[in-house]
């Protein structure tokens, strides 16, 4: 059963804008040539383009009662240690300066909040899971939810760090590598 699902789908902003670099790129290279080679040229760079952003797009995420799915990836939810929803800065941080090599990242440059999954097991391969989300919450709620079962779902905050890096229930936690503090 399938309990949470979202495709990471590319916004109407950035189509305008890599459509219209693609055009004026064509409209550069068509200069002094024919209109059928013109009519060539924008037919080939616009659907390559158009070819690209939507397999950017196409990527999904989803959450069902076995298992985490993340793009072509899948995790069952018995390897997850650790969820917590990041923000845009803790983020920014795991995509970049303490990113893992070893770590399988779902993430676009248009979704600035992911979800942080730490995998168990010995050794992890991959150590964690970064998963760009436009709802981190949710998910981080969701996916709580599936490996806890038909119980009741915790409250989002549990699963959520803030920019310190502590959890404000005054639990222990684990900080996740991408806390900012």
């Amino acid at each position: 059963m399938r309990v949470y699902s979202e495709r990471l789908r590319v916004p109407v902003s950035w189509w305008l804008v890599v459509l219209a670099c693609a055009a004026l790129l064509a409209t550069t290279l068509w200069a002094g040539l024919s209109v059928a080679t013109a009519i060539m040229i924008y037919a080939i760079f616009e659907g390559a383009c158009v070819a690209l952003l939507l397999g950017w797009g196409a990527a999904r995420i989803t959450v069902t009662t076995s298992e985490l799915v993340a793009g072509s990836r899948r995790l069952p939810l018995a390897r997850i240690a650790e969820v917590a929803a990041m923000d845009a800065a803790q983020t920014r941080a795991l995509r970049g300066p303490r990113a893992d090599p070893a770590a399988h990242l779902l993430v676009r440059p248009y979704l600035p909040q992911a979800v942080y999954v730490r995998v168990a097991g010995s050794p992890p391969e991959p150590p964690y899971w970064l998963i760009g989300t436009r709802r981190p919450a949710e998910l981080a709620v969701a996916i709580e939810q599936a490996r806890s079962g038909p119980r009741s779902c915790p409250t989002p905050g549990r699963h959520t760090l803030p920019a310190n890096g502590h959890a404000e229930d005054g639990g222990v936690t684990h900080e996740a590598p991408g806390a900012v503090g």
